[in-house]
């Protein structure tokens, strides 16, 4: 299969026309306005409190913390471009493990009693580093997501996965190495991680942060339980039981703080793994068990938003008003979550145009702000459309498609997009993320992660050359 590269298309014209012969919506506006009348540079209010613009910084960890959890200037370099980008809302920051076995790889951030300190310091630095380059920051919300890492915890060693598990499946199973139901979290050890999130959410207050995210996306912990539907037990099998983790670590965060407010960044569809075909290309999986998705019609390759719907419907229930949408995973299903022209070294080439996963995104986002109106939705997935990311992001806030254009892997090449939209700069095409998948592929080997063929910074760094040669290695 072969789709023009988003940079190869040089103009509104020449990307709509693509557009339209692919048979791909994507809504699109023609004219991007700038200053304090343009629409992405319009308030939102959410619990009370003013977030100044439209953009928000999605999380993204850099394996580059401390083997006991705390941030090193890599992390504080992140966190410093994210105050410098001009975004008004900050959604986690990045995964933070509320416990040690629940660390996604052994440089994650853990957020305990030894390193809050400097957790609470990285928020400080963010708001410091905002409030010198844009004075105001009574309209800027920063939260930390809270995260166990379920079946892709490697909190001791890079290449080793020590993964819990609430069921069992065939696949994933396969594939981190789970060959018995020992690596099944029992009901009380849920109970007790409930436990372990209240603590993390009561210690984030006293580090200053707006709010927590309960990360339910990804296939980690949150998000699989989603879809336990044949465990046993009070956390599996029915909707009430598969989303009462949810429910109690929300009602511990309640009663346990003073003003914690709570979002939820959802995997609001998900299809099954998929995996290189013989030409390298993804394919589903064979033998995957198409009953254990959350989000998916019966065979696993469509979207289903009933379960995801009565979910948001849920959360509104029990106090929620803020969710970061996203769909996937990076780990079995890449093309849906990140869509990317250049994969992974050790993925698959796209089964599709990259393009028509940014619309795939989009619309299911949108169907859900239709559902459920009073919900803040923040959207997902915008970084592949490149060049065109101002015109499609103007054109989903005016027609109330998503609430907030959240931005990943771009804000690592081009931290100041959002400040520079709003502003009417002149646009950095140089800094324009392109896909390379170079961020993902240098975690992949142990590598701290960072935009190594963009960013002058990482450019310069020995990790460079230790990524070019694990990528030759893999293409050899």
């Amino acid at each position: 299969m072969s789709y023009p590269r988003v940079a190869s298309l040089k103009s509104s014209e020449a990307f709509r026309r693509h557009l339209s012969e692919s048979a791909i919506e994507i809504p699109f506006a023609d004219d991007v306005a700038d200053g304090p009348d343009s629409p992405l540079a319009q308030p939102l209010q959410v619990h009370g409190q003013r977030i100044g613009n439209r953009f928000c910084i999605l999380p993204m960890e850099g394996w580059d913390g401390t083997k006991d959890g705390k941030p090193t200037e890599l992390t504080r370099r992140r966190w410093q471009n994210f105050g410098l980008s001009g975004a008004k809302l900050i959604w986690g920051g990045e995964a933070v493990a509320v416990r040690r076995d629940g660390r996604a790889n052994p440089n994650q951030l853990m957020i305990n009693e030894a390193n809050l300190g400097e957790i609470a310091d990285l928020r400080k630095l963010l708001v410091d580093t905002h409030a010198e380059q844009f004075e105001s920051t009574d309209d800027l919300m920063v939260g930390i997501q809270l995260t166990h890492s379920g079946r892709y915890a490697r909190p001791n060693e890079k290449t080793k996965p020590e993964p819990r598990v609430p069921q069992r499946n065939r696949v994933l199973d396969r594939r981190v190495g789970v060959t018995d139901d020992s690596a099944i979290l029992s009901d009380d050890e849920l109970s007790r991680l409930v436990d372990d999130f209240i603590v993390a959410a009561v210690a984030a207050e006293r580090a200053g942060f707006t709010f927590v995210d309960v990360k339910h996306c990804h296939g980690y912990l949150g998000h699989e339980l989603l879809a336990a539907v044949q465990r046993p037990g009070k956390y599996g099998g029915s909707f009430d039981n598969r989303t009462r983790f949810l429910r109690d670590v929300v009602a511990g965060i309640d009663a346990a703080t003073t003003n914690m407010h709570i979002g939820v960044r959802l995997s609001v569809f998900d299809f099954m793994p998929y995996c290189p075909g013989d030409d390298r290309v993804g394919i589903p999986e064979p033998e995957s068990e198409t009953t254990k998705i959350f989000g998916a019609t019966p065979d696993g390759t469509a979207i289903d938003l009933a379960e995801p719907s009565q979910l948001i419907k849920l959360m509104q229930e029990i106090g929620i008003r803020m969710v970061c949408t996203t769909a996937g995973s990076p780990y079995y299903n890449p093309h849906i979550q990140r869509p990317a022209f250049f994969p992974p070294s050790d993925g698959y080439q796209p089964p599709e145009d990259p393009l028509a996963g940014v619309a795939r995104q989009i619309a299911a986002v949108a169907e859900l702000k239709r559902q459920h109106p009073e919900m803040i939705f923040i959207g997902s997935g915008y970084t592949y459309l490149q060049d065109y990311l101002p015109q499609v992001a103007q054109a989903v806030i005016e027609q109330k498609m998503a609430d907030s254009i959240g931005l990943g892997r771009m804000v690592l090449s081009y931290p100041e997009l959002p400040a520079d939209v709003i502003a009417g700069e002149d646009w950095q095409r140089k800094k324009v993320c392109r896909t390379f998948s170079d961020c993902t592929t240098a975690p992949r080997k142990g590598i701290v992660s960072g935009c190594y063929p963009l960013d002058p910074f990482y450019k310069k760094r020995p990790e460079r050359e230790l990524l070019k040669a694990a990528k030759a290695k893999l293409n050899s």
